[in-house]
């Protein structure tokens, strides 16, 4: 390979990729690079990472009209989740330019565009940006929905397109994992080897060790399921893929969820103290009162969570608005505020 060929944004593509937001951030500044390019590549990388940790307001801070329009593209998608009175015109605006001519080369826009109607449970637009890109990022998106909507046949196409650009592509594996589990039987072994290689090779971070408590839980093996998502709060209390998981965990094994809760907090805070001067220990037991208040509002999870669908690793919600009448909308309103 040339140098040419080098891929000078690897090591924070594939942080991110693979959920590793901080890197992508610590990292992405240190980065020089004199190609323009890779310039904008770098920014953008950095501020999804920014959107995935759910700090909308660095991402409408940090980008202005004066940013390509890659950049652009990343922060309409940061204005669209993090102000739900202007979700409707955001759309209305994204459908016009849709309609016109879309440069598909723009890898960014699409990407975030399909995100857009992803959120708005409008999958045919969604497909319709995706569908005309050979861009890596763009197909694997699109597996995600059809996959969603159960449209397998579809998938496996789709994934084989992938194999066909880039067989080793970090990307091309983690939609390999993500068909072997809708496809289920003998491949829920295949995708949790996925997931574990990259935890190895990589960092294990909430997204992979949500995979592999996906793989573990459709298996039945619900004691590892709950060791790998103890694992995952332990890297991130808040991760709402992780809570998601742990209150499914806890429909199989019929453990109360706030129990839970209040048991790794205490673990923590033992653990915290072990290592706290003492004059940092009256601050600390203040703060112990916080994940109590954070288990009562999870009392209100639990019983929502039997009002949904639940197909794991995918869940459905079948009926019900996209507000807040929406089972799944509630939940992730609660979660937001046991993340506060």
């Amino acid at each position: 390979m040339s140098n040419t060929d080098v891929d000078e944004l690897f090591e924070i593509r594939t942080a991110f990729y693979t959920g590793n937001y901080q890197l992508c951030i610590n990292e992405a500044p240190k980065l020089k690079t004199n190609n323009p390019t890779s310039k904008v590549d770098k920014e953008v990388i950095m501020y999804r990472a920014y959107i995935a940790q759910r700090k909308y307001g660095v991402v409408l801070d940090g980008i202005n009209s004066a940013h390509p329009d890659e950049m652009q593209a990343v922060k309409l998608f940061a204005d669209y989740l993090s102000n739900q009175s202007k979700r409707d015109s955001i759309v209305k605006d994204l459908d016009s330019r849709m309609s016109a001519n879309v440069d598909i080369t723009n890898t960014t826009f699409l990407v975030m565009a399909a995100s857009i109607y992803f959120h708005e449970q409008n999958y045919d637009a969604a497909l319709r940006v995706l569908n005309p890109s050979d861009a890596l990022e763009c197909i694997a998106l699109a597996i995600q929905i059809l996959l969603k909507l159960d449209r397998i046949d579809l998938g496996r196409k789709e994934l084989k397109r992938m194999q066909e650009i880039d067989e080793d592509s970090v990307l091309t594996q983690l939609a390999q994992a993500w068909f072997n589990l809708s496809v289920g039987g003998d491949k829920y072994q295949d995708a949790y080897y996925i997931f574990q290689e990259m935890s190895d090779k990589h960092n294990a971070t909430p997204l992979l060790l949500n995979g592999q408590a996906a793989c573990y839980m459709a298996q039945g093996k619900f004691d590892d399921a709950e060791s790998v998502l103890q694992e995952a709060m332990d890297k991130d209390s808040n991760n709402p893929e992780t809570l998601i998981n742990m209150i499914i965990l806890t429909q199989h094994t019929g453990k109360s969820i706030e129990k839970q809760i209040l048991s790794y907090d205490r673990r923590r805070l033992a653990e915290a103290q072990r290592g706290t001067p003492s004059r940092q220990l009256s601050r600390t037991k203040k703060e112990s009162i916080i994940p109590q208040q954070r288990a009562t509002r999870l009392i209100r999870i639990n019983s929502v969570i039997h009002a949904m669908n639940v197909f794991y690793p995918r869940l459905h919600v079948r009926h019900g608005t996209k507000e807040l009448t929406s089972p799944m909308s509630i939940l992730f309103s609660e979660l937001s505020n046991y993340t506060r």
